[in-house]
This record gives structure tokens, C-alpha cells and sequence, in this order.
């Protein structure tokens, strides 16, 4: 599953440098941080379970009929499975589900007396009790039921859609985690693979998709057809796919395999960038996996709307992605959307194998199928698209990582889940950004061939199978002379981050001597022992002729050829922070200019967020930022930008402290936009046009008037006034200083819109506004059904960026109806992300009553991560800000 590049707690908690994103600062909490040892390769029989285990499922025979215009869908099942042990009941998993028939037969044998049937929506099972104890064997249960079609992303569900024609619905599935329980009885777990076969009845005039190619269509001759599904392989419940609407459907082959993507009617033309990126990347895959993509076809399934959590869904042979993440319309789209529709598709590509071909054995290994998607969708991003530049932004995702275990509520990689809702909430940052900033610095460890053949190796070995982390750890250790075991343990089992402090750094005859130590660098527990890792470290000298590398395990020494300033990280691929002496900080400063790209970033990174944690000057950031010339590259500007912004949000409230620190920061980057200028030139770098945007709206924040109102002109001429590569730049600034006329205006073109992309990026910028009075009209409008179903919440989340006090009270008031717009497996990180941003210490109160109300303990992930980002965000303007304006007075002098 493809996560949302930034989700709404991330945005609340804004407070770190461009890398990050304005990234999140704190971590959902799951248990308290534990130093965990190393374990055994765990049993994969032994994986967590909801249900009994006296019974599997072998194979389900799935017909359904769906009846969209009433939201409700009718179903047959022919569930082979293997009773394992004695029992007088059978447990399967459903929601919302009713079983008119229930039938038991042995294989080959008669029907058993008909079970009586216990249904339990909250334990989100069915019981199936016979008279007298089943022996072991084989049987089959066929099953009749009803489901319920619904319009968020969770089981099936419609999504309502506008085009020239009218209004449409199409209908999709969405399983991950716990879903395929409201479409179809069963084991819903993912360590009980089965294999699939799928018929549906729908109207004849519209295309129905699934998993596998359609065998055979029939005409009922009443209006309808039943399509038959190949036979799946042998895959976990939550892959199954099914979609049906009045589509499109572009093909190429790649290797032998159909690849096609399926649009509204219409779009498919739009598709043609994804199809090619898609075919390139399967092609790439085959050869590093080195198992051939196994099933006849690849669809990629573009569906208007959206959710709250999540663009893209990796479903075997049949991914689901939202429009946005998926198709090119050349009226607004980008290359940064190129660069989106591209990485999202490598990452939903890379789970046909890690995730689909091999899963996790149960949900505490889920960083398995995200944190490796994650990590060879950005190394395919940055082989099959060089000019994106896009290898940086391996420090970008190891910032993400780290602004969420820096805090106390962090948690291991792998982590342990009881629940379906707290497996809901472990598709966050530690999974992602930390499982991949993780496997980059093993493979960086053991190199890179020796990494792709223990891949190869883990996949052979687990193929149609289940997996846990040991399994990987040992499969690259069969063939590595540098063992991982242990480091992968430390980074895994155990949350935080280590922190490498330089204790000395000496030139002796053309070499440096460095002495390092080891500590954990945090935001919030500063007072307690540390953990301890064996850290991978690669250090070199400005100027030196190669690197040194040594693993830290509480001390070490080395010597780094040269005597230029020394770098502790260098190239990045390391997961921990550096803490500098002062003096070796001044010469890095001197050295800067030096230094590769990557290591600027990462050293502005880690002094960044070094100084905001107070383990040294934030001055010292400051000081680094001031040495940028105009003309470094272009990521380097997007940083600093970045950062001042993350600055002039601290000082929201302090009128005549943040208007001297507007001074200086627009001082700071209007000569950089100077040499840009509004209008594109040719042969421009895309990093140069993305800071052109990046700039454009960093100075519109930061008060520029004279961009304000450039951009403002600019919207009220229209045409070439607002070329596609401004466009959402010049909406977004023109919607944030709206007045009521102008949010009347958008108002009307969202209303008159018929392309769903367009029309949702519409209602998004209508929840943007600064004017108070203007986002309670937003927030209003979001409770209608105007919008679409996916779009209001969405919404409210949007007005929560500047107003959270006001959308979170607004959102808690009305919560009946906010409920109904919000995925139900998301709402308890839903609500706590909205009101997450605010400043006032009482929302702290108010996010414990909302979660001690309507949360269960057992998920309280997202409200420990909002309230540490409140309290955080006071310790940031009582004790950093101070030095900020210190250091800006001094300036003056």
C-alpha cells in the first residue's frame, strides 16, 4: 500500500527543514521503548491470530452479484478447506454480512446437518456450530450471504464520480488490511493463503476486473453477464481484487506479460505515462528479483476519488490507485506528478513480489512488504529516471523516519499487533521511512550485488509463502562475509535512533585519527540510558581520497585518509546523527561548498535537528544556511526555504518577532527567486523548476506581498497567465488569502467542474483559506454531499493546517457525520491528526477526553503522537526561538 507522501498528522506536526517535509516530530505510541536482544528466526506458525487454528482454507469459489444502485451486493462461497484438529465449530471472519444458507460437506461426501450460525460484527466473526465434533479431513462449506456496498475505501464500496455525461459510480475493493471480510467470508488473515477463483453478474455494458484475466462472459440475455475469473495462485485474502464501472483499458506486453491500465471511459489516453512506466519497471523487476513475474497479467486500476491514508493498493495482478497518483492530465499535470505516477507505481510493482509472491507472516512484519516496496521504488525511481534527481531524497526519507523516533512514543520496526486496529496504525512513518532507510544501510554494508542475491535467494525460498524478518536476515547472511543479523536486530527489534558523537578528530602524518562514541539522540527523554546499536559508519575527509568504515559498538577508532574537515556519514546511507565539536562544525562550514550534494543535505539535517532538540546551537543551522550560495543546487534552496518557513510557524502569535524574522528570511531567498523569475527557461533542470514552486509558495508565506499579488493577477487573467507548472502553486496562494469573493469563485468552478481531478483539487483549495470565517464556510460545506463521498473529510483535515482548534471542535461536535466520511479502520488517527497542529495546551486536554470517549486504549497511537507534538512545539518556542532572535539581533550589529 502506497501511504500518502504526507499525511495530515505529518502536516500538523510541521516543525523540520525541506528534506522533511515539514515533517511529523513525534511517534504513535505502542508500548513504552525496550531494548530488545536478539531472537531466534521466530516459527511462522507461531504468528499472531485473531482466529482458531484447527482449521485452514485451501481454496475459495467466490460468485457475487452486486446490486450498485442500492448498495448491496449478493454472494456465494465454496470455502475447500482442511480441518487440522477435532472441533465442533468453525470461526471465519465477516462484517456486516447475513448467511441464509450454510452447507458442510465432507469432501466427496454428503452434506452434514446444516450448522447453527452465530454472527458477531464487533469480534468481526461468524460461528458455524455442528452438532458433533468434526473429524480431521477435508470438506467444503458453501456458503450463501449478503454484504453491504459501502463509499469510503474499506471492503467494496461505490465511488460516485462526474464526467460530461452525468454522474457515474464505479465499483472498487480496498482489503488491507482487514477488509476482505466484508466482501467474502474467510480466513482474513494473512498467513492463511488459499488460492481464488471469482465469478461476478453485472450489467452487460460495463467492465468488471479482477486479479486474474476473465476465462469466459456470458450473456444472461437479461441485461447482465457473468464473468468467470481464472484461478488465482495461492495469496493472502486482503489481495483479492474487484472492480466494475464503465471503463477503459490500455495494454502493452512486457516480458511475455499483458500490462494494462484501466480508466473511466475516456481517460485512457492519460494513462500512456503509467502504462510505459509500468511495463519498464516489471521488466527491471524480473531481472533484480531474478523470479519472473508470475501471474499472465498486470493491471494498474486508476479510480477518481480518494482516501485519507493511503493513493495506491498493491492487490495481485489488479493494483488500485486513486487518479491523482496515476493519470496525466497534460491541463494540470506536471513532472512532478510524472515523478508521482512513476514512484507509485514502482512501489505497488515491488509488492507483486515482497508482499504478494512472499507475505509477512502476520501484521508485526508488515515493514517487510512496506519498508522494501518503499526502498526499491526509490532505487528504481533514481536508475530509470536520472534527470529527476531523485537519489537525494534518500535523506528526505530518513528524516521522515527519525522525526518519529526521536520521541518517546516510538516503536520497533517490527512491532507487535493484536488488533485490526492497530494494524490499521502501522502503516506509519517507522514502517515505511524507517524500514527503508534501514535496508538502504545494509545494502549499502554489504554491498550492493551481494544485497540483490540474498533478495533473490529470500524470494525463492519463500515464493506463494509466508516470511518473517529473520528469514531475509538470514537469507543475506548466507552469502555475505559480512554478517547482519546482529545490526539488523539492533535497528529492528528496538526503537530510536543512535547518535555518533566525534570526541576527537587529530591530523597525524596525511591521515585523521578520529575517536567516535556512541549515544541515542531524542527529543524528549534525554535523562534516560541510552540504547545501544552496532552502527554501520562511513566517514571521510573534504578533499580525502577515500572513505573509512568501521561499526560502532560503544566506541571506536579509525583513521580517515586526508586532513580536510572530517564527515561522519558520508553518502548518507547511514541511520543515525552525528554531534559535531564546535570547531569541527566551523570547518564544515569552511568545507561546505566541497561537499557532494547529499552530504550538504545531510549534514544540514542533522545539525537542524541537533539544534532543535538543544544538543547544540541552533544558530549553528543558521550560520550553515547563511553560507548557501544563490547558485547551489537547487535541493539545497528547497532546504533552507523549508526551514525558514518551519521557523516563521513557530513565531505565529509573536507579531513583531516573526515580522523581524520575515525580514531576514525574505531577504534570504527573494534573490534566489530573482534569478528564476516567474517564467520558465529552457533546457532548466526539473529540481529548478521544482524550487521555482517551492519558492513561489515560501515566499507567499513568509508575507511577500509583491507574490501574493502576482499570483493573485495571475489567476484573474487566467489562460497563459497560469501556466500547468504554476498552476497549483498560484491556486494555492490565491486560495489561502481569499476573500469571500474570491472563495465564491472557486466555489462556483468547483460546482461547474466534470473532471474529478480537477474538481477534487477544487474543493481542497476551498478548505485552505486564512479568513476564519471563510474555513467555517468550508468546514459547513464538507458535511454536505456536494463535495463527494471521499473528498469532506479530506477536507476538514485541510482547514485543520491553519485552523486545527476550529476544525477539531467542529469535527468532534458533528462526529456522527464525520465518522460516515472517514475509512472506520482510520479514525482514531483521523481525529488526533486534526487537531494535532494547534498551539494551545488545552487541545492536549481535549484530545485525551475525545480518546478516553470514542478510542481504545490499545490505539491511542496517533493521540500520543499529537499531544507529544503539542508539547513539543512549546518547548520549541519557549527555548528555540529565543536563539533564533538572538542570533537575528546580532545580525544587525
Amino acid at each position: 500500500m502506497r501511504r500518502h507522501l504526507v499525511s495530515a498528522i505529518t502536516l500538523a506536526l510541521a516543525g523540520m527543514g525541506a528534506t522533511a517535509t515539514a515533517a511529523a516530530i513525534g511517534v504513535p505510541a505502542l508500548a513504552a521503548p525496550q531494548a530488545a536482544a536478539p531472537a531466534a528466526a521466530p516459527v511462522v506458525a507461531d504468528a499472531t491470530t485473531q482466529l482458531p487454528r484447527d482449521v485452514e482454507p485451501r481454496h475459495y469459489d467466490i460468485q457475487v452479484v452486486p446490486h450498485a444502485d442500492r448498495l448491496a451486493f449478493d454472494g456465494k462461497v465454496a470455502i475447500d478447506l482442511q480441518v487440522l484438529e477435532p472441533t465442533t465449530t468453525i470461526v471465519l471472519n465477516q462484517i456486516d454480512m447475513t448467511f441464509p444458507k450454510a452447507v458442510l460437506a465432507p469432501r466427496g461426501g454428503k452434506a452434514l446437518p446444516a450448522p447453527a450460525v452465530a454472527i458477531d460484527n464487533d469480534a468481526q466473526t461468524a460461528t458455524f456450530t455442528f452438532a458433533k465434533p468434526l473429524p480431521k479431513g477435508d470438506y467444503t462449506l458453501s456458503l450463501d450471504y449478503t454484504g453491504k456496498i459501502g463509499t469510503q475505501a474499506n471492503g467494496l464500496f461505490a465511488i460516485d464520480y462526474d464526467t460530461d455525461a452525468g454522474k457515474q459510480r464505479a465499483l472498487y475493493t480496498q482489503f488491507e488490511n482487514s477488509d476482505a471480510r466484508r466482501f467474502v467470508p474467510s480466513w482474513d488473515e494473512p498467513n492463511h493463503k488459499a488460492t481464488f477463483t471469482l465469478a461476478a453478474t453485472v450489467p452487460a455494458a460495463q467492465m468488471a476486473v479482477s486479479n486474474m484475466p476473465a476465462v469466459e462472459t456470458k450473456d444472461l440475455g437479461d441485461g447482465t453477464k457473468r464473468v468467470q475469473f481464472a484461478q488465482s495462485p495461492k495469496m493472502s485474502t486482503y489481495l483479492l481484487f474487484f472492480g466494475l464501472g464503465d471503463f477503459d483499458r490500455a495494454t502493452t506486453m512486457a516480458d511475455g506479460v499483458e500490462v494494462g491500465v484501466v480508466t473511466q471511459k475516456g481517460k485512457a489516453e492519460q494513462s500512456q505515462f503509467a502504462l510505459e512506466s509500468a511495463a519498464a519497471v516489471l521488466k527491471e523487476y524480473n531481472d533484480y528479483f531474478g523470479v519472473p513475474y508470475p501471474l499472465p497479467k498486470l493491471d494498474n486500476i486508476a479510480s477518481p476519488g480518494s482516501s485519507q491514508f493511503f493513493s495506491a493498493m498493491e492487490n495481485w495482478g489488479a493494483i488500485y490507485t486513486f487518479e491523482y497518483a496515476q493519470l496525466f492530465d497534460p491541463r494540470i499535470s506536471t513532472e512532478v506528478d510524472k515523478e508521482r505516477i512513476f514512484s507509485t507505481g514502482a512501489h505497488e510493482i515491488a509488492h507483486q513480489w515482497f508482499g504478494d509472491l512472499v507475505t509477512m507472516a502476520w501484521w508485526d512484519d508488515l515493514w517487510l512488504n512496506e519498508g522494501f516496496a518503499s526502498w526499491m521504488e526509490s532505487r528504481t525511481t533514481a536508475k530509470l529516471h536520472p534527470e529527476w534527481n531523485t537519489a537525494l531524497s534518500a535523506v528526505g526519507v530518513r528524516e521522515s523516519a527519525m522525526n518519529r523516533d526521536a520521541i518517546e512514543t516510538t516503536h520497533p520496526v517490527v512491532q507487535h499487533v493484536e488488533t485490526v486496529e492497530q494494524a490499521s496504525q502501522a502503516f506509519d512513518s517507522i514502517t515505511y521511512s524507517k524500514g527503508e532507510a534501514v535496508i538502504r544501510m545494509l545494502e549499502a554494508y554489504v554491498g550492493a550485488d551481494t544485497w540483490r542475491d540474498g533478495v533473490r535467494k529470500y524470494i525463492k525460498a519463500h515464493a506463494y509463502g509466508n516470511a518473517v524478518s529473520d528469514n531475509l536476515w538470514a537469507a543475506i547472511d548466507s552469502v555475505s562475509d559480512k554478517p547482519i543479523m546482529q545490526i539488523a536486530h539492533d535497528f529492528t527489534l528496538q526503537p530510536g535512533i543512535p547518535m555518533i558523537r566525534v570526541e576527537s578528530a587529530q591530523c597525524v602524518d596525511g591521515n585523521t585519527a578520529v575517536q567516535l562514541s556512541q549515544g541515542e539522540f531524542t527529543r524528549d527523554r534525554p535523562g534516560k540510558a541510552p540504547l545501544s546499536w552496532h552502527v554501520p559508519v562511513v566517514a571521510a575527509t573534504v578533499g580525502g581520497a577515500a572513505p573509512a568504515r568501521t561499526v560502532v559498538d560503544g566506541k571506536a577508532t579509525l583513521q580517515v585518509p586526508g586532513c580536510g574537515p572530517l564527515l561522519v556519514n558520508a553518502g548518507q546511507a547511514g541511520y543515525f546523527r552525528t554531534l559535531y565539536p564546535e570547531a569541527q562544525v566551523a570547518q564544515l562550514r569552511g568545507g561546505f561548498g566541497k561537499l557532494a550534494t547529499i552530504d550538504q543535505l545531510g549534514l544540514m539535517n542533522d545539525i537542524w535537528a541537533l539544534g532543535m532538540a538543544g544538543e547544540q546551537p541552533l544558530s549553528d543551522y543558521l550560520d550553515l544556511a547563511a553560507a548557501v550560495p544563490a547558485d547551489a543546487a537547487p535541493e539545497l534552496w528547497q532546504e533552507v526555504a523549508g526551514a525558514l518557513g518551519s521557523i516563521d510557524y513557530y513565531y505565529r502569535g509573536d507579531d513583531a518577532r516573526q515580522a523581524a524574522f520575515r525580514k531576514y528570511a525574505l531577504a534570504t531567498l527573494q534573490p534566489v527567486f530573482a534569478r528564476l523569475g516567474w517564467e520558465g527557461k529552457a533546457g532548466e533542470s526539473e529540481p529548478t523548476k521544482q524550487l521555482r514552486t517551492s519558492l513561489i509558495g515560501a515566499l507567499a508565506t513568509l508575507g511577500d506581498k509583491a507574490v501574493v499579488a502576482e499570483a493573485q493577477r495571475r489567476y484573474a487573467a487566467g489562460g497563459d497567465a497560469v501556466p500547468v507548472a504554476l498552476r497549483r502553486v498560484i491556486l494555492g496562494i490565491v486560495a489561502r488569502n481569499a476573500d469571500a469573493a474570491t472563495w465564491d469563485k472557486l466555489h462556483a468552478q468547483a460546482q461547474a467542474e466534470t473532471t474529478p481531478l480537477i474538481k477534487d483539487q477544487l474543493y481542497g483549495l476551498l478548505a485552505s483559506p486564512k479568513d476564519p470565517a471563510l474555513a467555517k464556510r468550508a468546514l459547513e460545506l464538507a458535511l454536505t454531499d456536494e463535495p463527494g463521498a471521499t473528498n469532506s473529510a479530506g477536507m476538514i483535515s485541510r482547514v485543520s493546517g491553519e485552523h486545527p482548534d476550529m476544525a477539531f471542535d467542529f469535527a468532534v461536535a458533528h462526529r456522527e457525520q464525520v465518522d460516515k466520511l472517514v475509512d472506520s479502520t482510520s479514525r482514531s488517527r483521523y481525529y488526533p491528526a486534526i487537531g494535532g497542529g494547534s498551539r494551545d495546551p488545552k487541545m492536549v486536554d481535549k484530545l485525551n477526553a475525545f480518546a478516553d470517549a470514542h478510542i481504545a486504549k490499545s490505539s491511542r497511537r496517533a493521540t500520543d503522537t499529537a499531544i507529544a507534538g503539542i508539547k513539543y512545539r512549546r518547548e520549541v518556542i519557549e527555548k528555540r526561538l529565543p536563539q533564533v532572535t538572538a542570533w537575528l539581533a546580532k545580525r544587525k550589529k
